[in-house]
């Protein structure tokens, strides 16, 4: 039996990743702005014992021609910290993680949602803290142009300190609520946080108490070197992207390698992967399962998320040649490089490559529960992840056959856990409660 057990966050975006889930046969074409169908699935995470609920966002339509997107499910979606606080009133273990740029978003309103969404589910947040790499986000903000690439993480890294250190304004023991005196919290236990530096002036303190896991469990997706960077000074999971176990491997020793130089303990960071999993009483029938799918992205699709990849107009390349060299764009720099490798590590040419990335093209699973497994044990037995960040190919079929089939085959093999043993999200990662800078005593 295993000595270390798999964590699993489902990572919905806003449902299923694949360009075609919402055509697929028994799939909920409204899955992704549906808040029945939101709450079916949740609970069928929680009947699983899935350590949390990973929501994406986007602030703009995708980047890509209208005749493409007009073929995406996921053209309209809710917000998400709308969207999991109403969750957090229907489940009562599983973790809520929420993606919030900070590109177009200010510090005092993260901080403020996300410790109010602590508050409500009674610890169990998590910021999935992002840089938008879309540039049309720009156009909705009062912007012209995008920012740089190095100029994001630089904002970034001071969003995060300027956050934490709002929620640490508050010692854990400030509201007193002494009905005799009359006196509801100390004013000795609070202090703005006076924050001064070249990207925000934050005066404080928050107007909402610090937050029951202390602060909500941090998440990071990056992969530039930008991106493991601040993953490794500030990240407690990190959503990571990998094709194969090597990659994972390499990530993993990179990011977790960075930590002890920072004063950081590498069990307090948790890699997870997105893992697309298609689940099939045999193999070749999981296989027929994904080559279905696939067969329902429409090229328009696939041409508009080969561009979106490689941060460049695809449409004008010979569809049936090699892919050409890409320059350097200010979009995301880990998706372009992972597209690039693939089309050289399998020969693809442009076509191909898009068909690839219009339905999903990273690391995916697809087989019985029993070789599912054993690839995730092997991924986590070989260092190569934590646990993974489930796709699922289509809702809600996809997601019951994970839950109801594969999820006992972990248990079996005591890769998983049967029961919640704690309350929090914290508590369900292993990671510590993030002592008080400001009133270090409690």
């Amino acid at each position: 039996m295993s000595q270390r057990q798999l964590k699993l966050g489902a990572f919905m975006r806003p449902v299923s990743i694949h360009t075609g889930a919402w055509r697929y046969p028994g799939a909920f074409p409204d899955a992704n702005f549906n808040f029945a169908h939101y709450k079916r699935f949740i609970q069928t995470l929680e009947r699983g014992r899935f350590d949390a609920f990973f929501m994406a966002d986007h602030l703009a339509l995708l980047n890509m021609p209208i005749e493409a997107l007009k073929r995406s499910h996921t053209v309209s979606s809710f917000d998400p910290l709308t969207l999991l606080p109403a969750l957090a009133a229907v489940t009562e273990r599983i973790g809520l993680i929420a993606t919030a740029s900070t590109t177009y978003n200010e510090p005092y309103h993260i901080a403020r949602k996300f410790a109010s969404l602590d508050h409500i589910s009674g610890g169990r947040a998590g910021w999935n803290l992002v840089t938008t790499s879309n540039p049309d986000a720009a156009l909705n903000f009062g912007q012209d142009e995008h920012m740089a690439h190095g100029e994001r993480y630089q904002r970034a890294r001071e969003f995060f300190e300027v956050v934490t250190g709002l929620w640490d304004g508050w010692a854990d023991d400030a509201l007193i609520r002494d009905v005799e005196s009359g006196i509801f919290f100390d004013p000795d236990r609070v202090k703005p946080l006076d924050h001064v530096g070249p990207e925000f002036k934050v005066r404080g303190p928050l107007n909402v108490a610090r937050p029951v896991q202390g602060w909500p469990v941090i998440v990071q997706a990056g992969a530039s070197e930008a991106g493991k960077q601040i993953a490794a000074e500030t990240a407690e999971a990190v959503f990571a992207g990998a094709g194969t176990l090597a990659d994972g491997q390499r990530l993993y020793a990179d990011i977790k390698g960075r930590m002890p130089a920072l004063g950081r303990d590498p069990d307090h960071l948790k890699i997870l992967p997105g893992c697309f999993v298609v689940v099939g009483e045999t193999v070749a029938e999981a296989r027929a399962k994904r080559a279905h799918l696939d067969s329902l992205v429409h090229y328009d699709s696939a041409i508009a998320s080969l561009s979106i990849a490689l941060g460049t107009d695809a449409s004008q390349f010979d569809p049936d040649g090699p892919l050409p060299p890409i320059p350097d764009t200010n979009a995301s720099k880990s998706g372009r490089e992972r597209a690039i490798a693939l089309a050289e590590r399998e020969g693809l040419t442009v076509r191909q490559l898009a068909q690839r990335l219009g339905g999903y093209a990273g690391l995916a699973m697809v087989g019985t529960p029993q070789t599912i497994a054993d690839e995730m044990e092997a991924w986590l037995e070989g260092c190569g992840a934590d646990g993974f960040n489930v796709m699922f190919p289509w809702l809600p079929g996809g997601l019951d056959e994970f839950v109801d089939r594969v999820v006992p085959e972990l248990q079996r093999r005591g890769l998983f856990r049967r029961e919640y043993e704690g309350t929090t999200l914290r508590d369900h990662l292993g990671l510590p409660r993030p002592r008080n800078r400001v009133f270090p005593e409690g």
